[in-house]
């Protein structure tokens, strides 16, 4: 079997790595015990949280065995990485709904029940923890100095930092010390923008223990311009189906930009690269079915096959004449609603292709509005049942955004 390593490496994960012959020679030698840490801010999964569970996959599947460390913890004070300015604090309440909704997430991807993967919440160590005991132990560690040279807190600096963010960089390194402790683990994975605090978990385990442990990081998910992927117009690209669905997330994968289909279907499919090059490879009008692969693939793997295929049969309505719109995003108005008419801003906000009346207004403004096929310029359109052919009208937002209207 390959060394795990180099699957990561072959496929583009690995942004930066501490000691990477070691690793590589560890992983190539024995069953190796890594983490990724997932704080509780929402309560779903994104796409972009599909790059460290490949990861782990790609990991999980060559006989390593995964830690995914649930930050009921951790998510209490927030990281300041990659922020300029402190987070909202959410309540034990919501950060407790939000790691059991990942549990049942994760589950779909990894076997808990035989051992083979680990689940954990730093809640269990962290909530109980003596102040004064942790700042004797954890705290003499670390220096302020050289703390405040890490990106995630010198560019707050002219803002503003909190003590309480100021810490997060200590919490997240005990996180490191607690898990080798406990489960002998060695690695640990995280987003291009954790490497201070994988360097500082690293080096915890260093002095208290006088082990060598591991980090690396992962790229980001971004577009062939450099922008974060991850984000619609209507907003994030999450993982569950009652904020983002099936079909949904496929149309979001089908249109992602000809130049970045190679680099999706390597870092969020299982497919083999011999198959990603050739796929990534198909130019012209033929790229587009590298992009149905993809957003199959990764619709399969979210939600399972029976809902990638309705998806698919959902964008062939819509893109190629076959198909059926009944998995299209469907909103249910009743008869009476459209008796005397309803207007067209009424129905964007009652299908939620808008948030209010007035960002309706400039969607038809910019002629971003199609109803029925035909362009919306009118703010004051009524829609009557008239407008309905066979029950059903179909709204478009921009060029790629679809979502069906039925009366009952």
């Amino acid at each position: 079997m390959r060394n795990a390593f180099d699957v990561l490496v072959e496929r583009g994960f690995v942004e930066q790595i501490t000691h990477e012959d070691e690793l590589r020679e560890l992983l190539g030698r024995e069953q190796v015990t890594f983490y990724i840490g997932f704080d509780a801010t929402a309560p779903s999964l994104t796409l972009g949280h599909l790059v460290p569970i490949m990861c782990a996959l790609h990991l999980y599947q060559a006989g390593h065995r995964p830690i995914m460390l649930m930050g009921g913890g951790t998510t209490m004070i927030g990281d300041p990485s990659g922020r300029t300015e402190m987070r909202q604090l959410l309540s034990p309440e919501i950060i407790a709904e939000n790691v059991e909704r990942f549990r049942q997430q994760f589950s779909r991807f990894f076997n808990f029940d035989d051992g083979s993967a680990l689940m954990a919440n730093n809640a269990d160590w962290l909530l109980d923890l003596n102040f004064m005991d942790f700042m004797r132990e954890i705290g003499r560690h670390f220096s302020v100095n050289r703390m405040l040279t890490m990106d995630a807190y010198k560019s707050r600096l002219e803002e503003g930092l909190t003590f309480l963010e100021f810490s997060y960089l200590l919490i997240q390194s005990y996180d490191f010390l607690e898990l080798f402790r406990r489960s002998n683990c060695r690695l640990q994975i995280g987003g291009s923008d954790q490497w201070s605090n994988i360097l500082g978990g690293c080096e915890l385990v260093r002095r208290a223990e006088g082990e060598s442990v591991y980090g690396l990081t992962l790229s980001l998910l971004t577009t062939a311009a450099g922008t974060k992927m991850g984000k619609t117009s209507a907003g994030t690209v999450w993982l569950d189906p009652n904020r983002t669905s099936p079909y949904e997330l496929y149309q979001f994968l089908r249109n992602v930009d000809d130049a970045d289909v190679e680099q999706r279907l390597a870092l969020l499919t299982l497919l083999p690269m011999d198959e990603v090059r050739r796929l990534g490879a198909l130019e012209g009008s033929e790229i587009n079915q590298a992009k149905e692969i993809l957003a199959f693939e990764v619709t399969k793997f979210v939600h399972g096959e029976e809902e990638a295929k309705k998806a698919q049969e959902a964008a062939k309505a819509v893109f190629g004449g076959g198909g059926t719109h009944e998995n299209m995003p469907t909103t249910v108005v009743e008869t009476e609603a459209l008796a005397s008419g309803m207007d067209i801003l009424t129905l964007l906000t009652l299908t939620e292709l808008v948030k209010t009346r007035s960002e309706g207004r400039r969607l038809i403004q910019q002629g971003g509005l199609t109803c029925g096929g035909e362009k919306v310029t009118d703010f004051e359109q009524v829609i009557t049942l008239s407008d309905f052919s066979e029950g059903e009208i179909i709204l478009r937002r921009g060029k790629k955004v679809y979502h069906r209207v039925v009366v009952r």
